[in-house]
C-alpha cells in the first residue's frame, strides 16, 4: 500500500526565526498555536500521523564549553551551529587526500538542513540537569571494556566481528530510543532519517526510514512478551495519557548495548503533538544494571516532506566485503613477513 504524501511546512533557519519572532505575524502565529486543538483519528485517538524528522545539531550530552548554560539565545545557537560544522570540516585542516581519507567524514556528510529543528537547549539530555549521561555501573563498565578489547583482538575474523551498523542490523537512529543522526537526517535529502507514524484501531506503527524497520505498538493493554524472547527494538506496549502516547518497552537484546545498556533496559517514551507541524519526543532510560541512575532526553520533531524511501542497506554493501578482504590481506602480509 502506498504511503500517504503529506504537506510540508516551511522551515526557517534559527537566525531568521529570531527576526521573525519580533514581528506581528509571529505574534499571530503564537496565538494560533496556543489555540490549536490536537486532531483526532476516526477512532478517537490523538492524531500523531505524518512523517517527522528530528534533524538537529543539538548533541545528546552538553559540551564542556557550555557546561553552565542550559539554553542558548538565537544568536548563540547560530554561532554554535557554525562552529560545529566547521569542526567537522576536515577538508580545511590540511594534510591532503590521504589525511582526509583517514579522518573519514567532513562537513559535507552533515545534512544541509540538519538545523531544521532549532538548537535551543545545549543538550538533548534534560535529566540529570547537567546534561550528561550518568556513570555506568562497575559491571556495565567492565562489559563495555571487555567488548572493546574483543573488537581490538578480533576486528574482522568474520562479519560477526564487525559493528552492527556495518552489518545493517541496527542503527542508533532506529532505536528505540530514536536519536538524531549526523547524516541522512534532512527532509530534503534523497535518503533521510525520518519516522512515519501510522495509526489504526488499537495500534500505532512507527516506520523508520533507516533500515526500513517498523515498530508495531499495541494499545490494548496486553502484557509484554515472556522474558526469554528478546528483540532488536524491544517489545513495546502503548497507552494514551490525555493527548500523549506513552510507550513502555522491555525485552531488549543486549547486543545493541545502547550507550552501555544491557538486556535489563526499560524504556519509557512519550510522544505529544504540540502543533500542526510539531511533535515532542521524550524518553527515559531506566537500567539499574547499567547506569547508576535513570536519565531522560527531550527531542523536538517537525513535519518532514515525503514520501518515505526504502533504505536497502545490504544492496551494494561493499564496505563490509572490503573490510574483510583487507583483513585477509593484512594477515597474508604478516605471514609472509614472518617467513
Amino acid at each position: 500500500m502506498a504511503l500517504p504524501v503529506l504537506l510540508v511546512a516551511m522551515c526557517v533557519p534559527v537566525s531568521e526565526r529570531a527576526v521573525a519572532g519580533q514581528t506581528a505575524g509571529a505574534a499571530g502565529n503564537a496565538k494560533a498555536a496556543k489555540n490549536w486543538v490536537p486532531p483526532r483519528t476516526p477512532d478517537g485517538q490523538p492524531d500523531l500521523q505524518g512523517i517527522w524528522t528530528n534533524a538537529t545539531l543539538t548533541p545528546l550530552e552538553r559540551p564542556a564549553e557550555l557546561a553552565a548554560k542550559e539554553f542558548l539565545t538565537p544568536e548563540e545557537a547560530e554561532d554554535y551551529q557554525k562552529r560545529v560544522l566547521a569542526r567537522w570540516d576536515r577538508d580545511n585542516r590540511g594534510g591532503g587526500a590521504e589525511a582526509d581519507l583517514g579522518r573519514a567524514y567532513g562537513s559535507a556528510w552533515w545534512d544541509a538542513d540538519a538545523r531544521l529543528v532549532p538548537v535551543t537547549r545545549t543538550s538533548l539530555i534534560v535529566d540529570p540537569p547537567e546534561g550528561k549521561l550518568p556513570p555506568l555501573t562497575p559491571d556495565a563498565q567492565k562489559r563495555v571494556n571487555d567488548a572493546r578489547v574483543e573488537r581490538q583482538r578480533r576486528p574482522a575474523d568474520g562479519p560477526e566481528d564487525r559493528p552492527l551498523m556495518d552489518r545493517c542490523l541496527w542503527w542508533p537512529a532506529v532505536g528505540p530510543p530514536m536519536l538524531p543522526s549526523f547524516a541522512n537526517n534532512s527532509p530534503y535529502s534523497p535518503l533521510v532519517s525520518n519516522y512515519q507514524f501510522l495509526q489504526g484501531p488499537g495500534y500505532v506503527a512507527i516506520v523508520n526510514e533507516i533500515l526500513h524497520e517498523t515498530r508495531l505498538i499495541p494499545l490494548d493493554g496486553r502484557p509484554h512478551l515472556p522474558p526469554r524472547i528478546r528483540k532488536w527494538m524491544g517489545d513495546s506496549r502503548g497507552r494514551w495519557e490525555g493527548t500523549t502516547l506513552v510507550v513502555d518497552t522491555t525485552n531488549f537484546t543486549a547486543k545493541s548495548q545502547f550507550r552501555g545498556t544491557g538486556d535489563a533496559l526499560h524504556l519509557v517514551e512519550r510522544f505529544t503533538r504540540t502543533g500542526p507541524d510539531a511533535v515532542l519526543y521524550e524518553f527515559t532510560v531506566d537500567d539499574p544494571a547499567s547506569f547508576t541512575r535513570p536519565w531522560s532526553a527531550r527531542i523536538p520533531m517537525i513535519r518532514s516532506e515525503g514520501p518515505m524511501i526504502e533504505n536497502a542497506c545490504h544492496e551494494g554493501n561493499y564496505g563490509l566485503r572490503f573490510l574483510l578482504g583487507i583483513a585477509r590481506w593484512e594477515e597474508q602480509q604478516a605471514a609472509e613477513a614472518a617467513r
